[in-house]
């Protein structure tokens, strides 16, 4: 399935930016990219060719925007401080100007998900924003910023570290209590290259059970690896899930 291409200038990042779209009506599902991917990437990977039934018959719409982890996150030579405050300066973007242009109403929420560094994004933008993202689906993530940043940690890396920010979060804090009306799928599997992955999955596992915050944690086999064959597996699984909740 072949999606619209898109491209428009960004005040957040001073440069245009890139994205496509598929279908043009249903629930709107933002998909952010893998590590150092792009947008077109889970077109070639065959990501919308197993939920194009549900974007053909008008269940779901996709987004997929740009990322820039190559700047960002895996730039590891690079001045720490600079990397956060561009990385921060992109998630503006995406809140600030991809989504009010994409949305169809004022008051629309997203379901957003993505696989490995993209379900690291996904995961950071849902417990950011519970107001715009509903629904998350995050695929073989990570959920700490020391991942990107590991001998560093300031206001912003904490504030793009799930796990941290979520464990200090006041009890009255209203997204706690946004968190439980909101659906929450986390799968990651047990095979190759997912031991990182399921560590951080089971340590943001207890945190959410500490604060009461109910969520669809899901553990697949030994045998599933950190790989996009088993996300063509797993992404129409989870999604047929939070379509049927909505």
């Amino acid at each position: 399935m072949e999606g619209q291409y898109h491209k428009h200038y960004s005040n957040s990042l001073g440069r245009e930016m890139e994205y496509k779209t598929y279908g043009t009506e249903g629930r709107p599902v933002l998909v952010f990219p893998s590590q150092d991917g792009r947008f077109f990437d889970y077109e070639n990977f065959g990501m919308i060719d197993v939920i194009a039934p549900m974007i053909e018959s008008g269940r779901i719409r996709v987004v997929c925007p740009d990322g820039i982890d190559g700047e960002t996150w895996s730039n590891r030579s690079g001045d720490c401080r600079q990397r956060i405050e561009l990385h921060e300066r992109w998630y503006h973007y995406i809140t600030e100007e991809l989504i009010p242009e994409v949305r169809m109403s004022p008051d629309e929420t997203f379901i957003v998900t993505g696989c490995s560094m993209g379900a690291f994004h996904a995961g950071n933008f849902f417990f950011r924003r519970p107001d715009i993202f509903d629904t998350v689906i995050a695929l073989s993530g990570l959920y700490t910023a020391t991942y990107g940043f590991p001998t560093y940690s300031d206001d912003l890396t904490f504030l793009n570290s799930p796990v941290d920010y979520l464990r200090e979060m006041p009890d009255d804090h209203p997204w706690i209590a946004l968190y439980r009306t909101r659906r929450i799928y986390i799968c990651v599997g047990q095979g190759r290259w997912e031991d990182e992955l399921l560590e951080s999955t089971r340590l943001l596992d207890t945190i959410l059970c500490q604060r009461g915050i109910p969520a669809f944690m899901d553990y697949w086999g030994f045998d599933v690896d950190h790989d996009w064959c088993w996300w063509r597996v797993q992404l129409p699984y989870f999604m047929e899930k939070a379509l049927s909740q909505q």
